[in-house]
């Protein structure tokens, strides 16, 4: 089972742990990560969620919930080795932003990051617990899954896919 450092509003890490499934108070937060990731051709990695999540199969970017102990830059890199199978240059990091999410019983610090990748396609493997598929999409591509309902679009969205790295 999942375990987790809690944190107060400011990001300040509290005294607490809470387990997956906890209930949490409205004013602890666990940590979680989005790691966008973009090549030299300005196409972005993105992943289809499997059918047995929530929101299944809605195309989004990579992340999910820091570990009891983890930063959020290694939350991000265990994230992407997890669920495609890469090695991602923590040097390659640009932090885009946190936003704070409200979920009853649930709240989180969302940090958000964009790394520069090129592994090619056929070398990704993916974590089929947590995805179905993955592909390089361009910007307008994105936009095009976001408009017909079927990208999971979240904070900093924009700043991802407009920003130069």
């Amino acid at each position: 089972m999942e375990k987790w450092d809690l944190y107060d509003k400011d990001f300040n890490k509290l005294e607490k742990i809470a387990y997956r499934g906890d209930r949490l108070a409205d004013d602890e937060y666990h940590l979680v990560v989005n790691a966008w990731i973009v090549n030299d051709e300005n196409k972005f990695l993105i992943t289809q969620r499997a059918p047995n999540k929530a929101h299944p199969r809605m195309w989004e970017c990579t992340g999910g919930s820091a570990l009891f102990g983890e930063s959020d830059i290694d939350a991000c890199i265990r994230e992407i080795k997890e669920e495609l199978g890469i090695d991602i240059d923590a040097n390659s990091a640009k932090f885009l932003g946190t936003a704070h999410r409200y979920y009853e019983g649930c709240p989180d610090i969302l940090r958000v990051y964009l790394f520069k990748d090129n592994t090619p396609f056929e070398k990704i493997k993916i974590q089929e617990e947590e995805v179905m598929a993955a592909m390089w999409a361009t910007k307008e591509e994105i936009l095009n899954l976001i408009e017909e309902g079927k990208f999971e679009a979240n904070p900093y969205l924009n700043e991802a896919i407009d920003t130069k790295i």
